[in-house]
């Protein structure tokens, strides 16, 4: 036991050695967000160039694609922080080394009192782990594409962030599976041989370009292999059942030894679970109606809501659904809804206003109830970027240019040099210095 100890305390030791080198020699670097969302909306800027010159999009389409990504990346802007520029000071500097040293020694220990070296280890499921997330939570796919490319910058073969980087790629294509998401997958299944997330796509890539047994041959393989409690195998049995309909093809033809899936007993945590009808049923629907279906279930919280507007949890949970499922008019409603029950706070004001300023027509002025809640979100974050350059657009429509010259000269000094938004920006400050 002795000799244990004396090891491990070597090892403590070494371990702390290699850290506490480039925590005394490092120095701080912030490395904004708002860098890699902008290499992404450069990216699409480019891409609507691209099909422009193929004739793929006439001139109106082109110019509202590219209004579109302009609003984002003022959106963008507006939750940006600037770099913090401080010098390291003692405490910075010894900090590091007190915890390297007293983390370890507290850690060995407690293990020498309380650990079991002979325990095996209990492996991770990320993929559980992932279907955790909150049913609240929005999907934002530009920030999962820039946290994936982010970690995979430092990372290059991290299979956990190919295989998120793939699934952001098609989440941001509306459901496809495109050529630089397959590319990821890939490189994550050279990694992680059995990633049930970078299979399901390659799969469903495999069914979207017409060869659906492939994709019900990589599936079934997947479902054989998957634990009876895997979280996403009622769904891999679901587009199983779809694809295999779709296809006239029997997945019990090719893989016989398949067995017929259990039903499921109903969830511990209360939560319904759906039937054996219900899952065949929507094994049964195309991705239209299901994209229907999700409209009935936002319509029917819609008409609950009108039963009890006292709700105001209810309104704005409507409001972040119409958002993301594209119905600007009926979002801007459903936070009005929710304001005049409580005044939102800043993030719901930021969206609402959002949603106000996607109904503006290209070089057409904001609405005034766009300008009203623009105002309030400048009262309370005078730095958001959409308020300044749309409240800009606004008082430049109403002839006060030195107030619109001045929220423009504000916003400019707020973007990075290279934002995409910047040639138009300065082309509105001249005109508006015009005399």
């Amino acid at each position: 036991m002795l000799m244990l100890e004396f090891l491990l305390a070597a090892m403590a030791a070494a371990t702390v050695i290699v850290l506490l080198v480039p925590l005394l020699r490092r120095e701080r670097r912030a490395t904004p967000r708002l860098d890699h969302d902008l290499a992404i909306y450069r990216d699409q800027l480019a891409e609507i160039e691209r099909e422009r010159d193929a004739g793929a999009l006439t001139t109106e389409e082109t110019n509202a694609a590219r209004l579109e990504i302009e609003r984002r990346i003022l959106a963008a802007a507006s939750q940006a922080e600037p770099p913090a520029q401080t010098t390291p000071s003692m405490l910075d500097r010894m900090l590091p080394v007190a915890l390297s040293l007293l983390i370890p020694l507290a850690a060995l220990g407690l293990y020498l009192e309380i650990g079991h070296p002979g325990l095996p280890s209990a492996p991770f499921d990320p993929q559980r782990a992932a279907a955790r997330q909150a049913p609240d939570q929005t999907i934002n796919p530009a920030q999962m594409v820039a946290e994936a490319r982010a970690h995979l910058a430092e990372h290059p073969d991290d299979p956990e962030s190919l295989s998120m980087l793939g699934e952001a790629l098609v989440i941001e294509a509306d459901g496809t599976v495109g050529e630089p998401a397959v590319a990821a997958f890939v490189k994550a299944l050279a990694s992680r041989p059995n990633d049930a997330r970078a299979i399901y796509y390659l799969g469903l890539h495999e069914a979207q370009s017409g060869d659906s047994r492939a994709a019900l041959t990589r599936w079934l393989d997947l479902e054989a292999r998957a634990a009876p409690d895997a979280p996403w195998l009622d769904m891999l049995r679901a587009e199983i059942a779809r694809v295999a309909k779709a296809a006239g093809l029997d997945p019990q033809a090719i893989r016989p030894d398949r067995k017929p899936p259990a039903a499921t007993p109903p969830a511990a945590s209360g939560m319904p679970t759906p039937t054996q009808e219900q899952r065949e049923a929507m094994a049964n629907l195309t991705p239209e109606q299901r994209q229907q279906a999700i409209r009935s279930m936002v319509e029917g919280l819609e008409a609950r809501l009108k039963e009890s507007p006292q709700d105001r949890t209810g309104w704005l949970r409507l409001a972040n659904a119409w958002r993301v499922l594209g119905e600007s008019a009926r979002a801007a409603e459903a936070y009005a809804r929710a304001d005049a029950l409580g005044p939102l706070e800043p993030q719901g004001l930021s969206d609402w206003a959002e949603t106000l300023v996607r109904q503006i027509a290209p070089g057409a002025a904001p609405s005034p109830d766009a300008i009203a809640v623009l105002t309030r979100l400048e009262k309370a974050q005078p730095n958001n970027a959409l308020s300044l350059f749309y409240l800009g657009a606004a008082s430049f429509a109403a002839g006060d240019k030195p107030a619109a010259v001045r929220r423009w000269k504000t916003l400019q000094a707020l973007l990075p040099a290279d934002a995409p938004i910047r040639t138009m920006l300065e082309e509105k400050i001249r005109d508006a210095e015009k005399k």
